[in-house]
């Protein structure tokens, strides 16, 4: 819309320029005193040759007399009018400056966001189409609008406008999810203005968090932020659990790479189960027990007997792991229960 909005205004610009200009129009320029200047100049030449020819000198002085005659007559003429220089010059320049504004407000930012990576791309685009949502969402004062307003304030990086566009939405819509999720997470991180000060506003910070969970199980972005903020109150096993049921979910997001990894490790070195887990079951399994080359585990429905009797003796295409036994056994046995749990 503001593409064609300005190709209007480059277009009206232009026609502008082309009245202005038409009075410059190539054209032949009339000039009043054309006949008796030509025959002034004829005669002058005329006078000039003879003079500069040797022939009889009595004659010079009246040939001398008549060049002066003729040279005081030229001058006493209005000067010529000079020939108008061609429109298409100035109509070129005219149409380079029409096309430097446009791509000034089209081509050029567009090839410098392709400089950027997708996200400081979308990040930048989300921050330029800050002042006009904020305004539309003050005017109507509608839901849809401040969670508009939000995300892109959210995705930004403007994080007090996100706080204020989503506390707005949630005062017509306690239960909005993404409202709900977002708001808390930007409390516990400490972004934005209404950052908690103490324990009492964190704890309600998160339940802002768990509440969208719990509103929207099955949106992964729900599942992300419970993970992180889980994490941040030192919940390891129920953050790594959330963060997994993000990935299952989402299964190319990868927001949460990095913090899975470090929840995994520290559950395996705190967790005698995980660790058995994953040195013999996760390559096949999934490192979630969620299923690879062999199925998952948390669909399993085996008593701990049988889950003993498989571990140890195998079953079809499965291998017999004889070497685990005692703790180990007991541990792992404990964890594929929980997974079944």
């Amino acid at each position: 819309m503001n593409a064609l909005l300005m190709v209007i205004v480059a277009l009206l610009g232009l026609a502008a320029l082309l009245a202005i200009l038409a009075p410059l129009r190539t054209g032949t320029v009339s000039d009043p005193d054309a006949d008796q200047r030509s025959a002034l100049e004829s005669e002058r030449q005329r006078l000039m040759a003879e003079l500069g020819r040797p022939g009889d000198e009595a004659r010079r002085p009246e040939l001398e007399r008549r060049a002066a005659r003729t040279l005081r007559a030229l001058d006493a003429l209005p000067g010529a009018p000079r020939p108008l220089k061609p429109l298409w010059p100035l109509l070129g320049v005219a149409l380079a400056l029409v096309l430097v504004g446009v791509g000034a407000f089209t081509f050029v930012p567009r090839w410098q966001l392709a400089a950027l990576n997708p996200a400081e791309g979308t990040a930048v685009q989300s921050a330029l189409t800050l002042p006009g949502l904020q305004a539309r969402a003050q005017r109507t004062r509608d839901q849809a609008d401040y969670l508009a307003w939000g995300d892109a304030a959210f995705t930004a990086g403007q994080y007090d406008q996100a706080s204020a566009a989503y506390a707005s939405a949630l005062k017509l819509d306690p239960k909005q999810p993404r409202a709900l999720r977002r708001l808390g997470i930007l409390l516990l991180s400490g972004q934005g203005q209404a950052a908690v000060k103490n324990e009492q506003q964190a704890s309600q910070a998160f339940l802002l968090v768990r509440t969208a969970a719990q509103l929207a199980p099955d949106d992964p972005e729900s599942q992300l932020l419970l993970g992180y903020a889980l994490n941040n109150f030192g919940e390891s096993k129920l953050a790594l659990a959330a963060l997994e049921r993000y990935r299952s979910l989402d299964p190319t997001g990868r927001e949460a790479d990095d913090l899975i990894a470090t929840l995994r490790a520290s559950t395996a070195q705190s967790d005698p189960g995980s660790k058995v887990y994953a040195a013999n079951c996760a390559s096949c399994h999934g490192a979630a027990g969620r299923g690879g080359i062999g199925p998952s585990l948390r669909e399993s429905r085996l008593s701990r007997a049988a889950l003993q009797a498989v571990i140890q003796n195998g079953k079809g295409s499965m291998p017999a792991f004889p070497n685990i036994k005692g703790a180990d056994l007991e541990a792992l046995l404990n964890k594929l229960e929980g997974w079944e749990n």
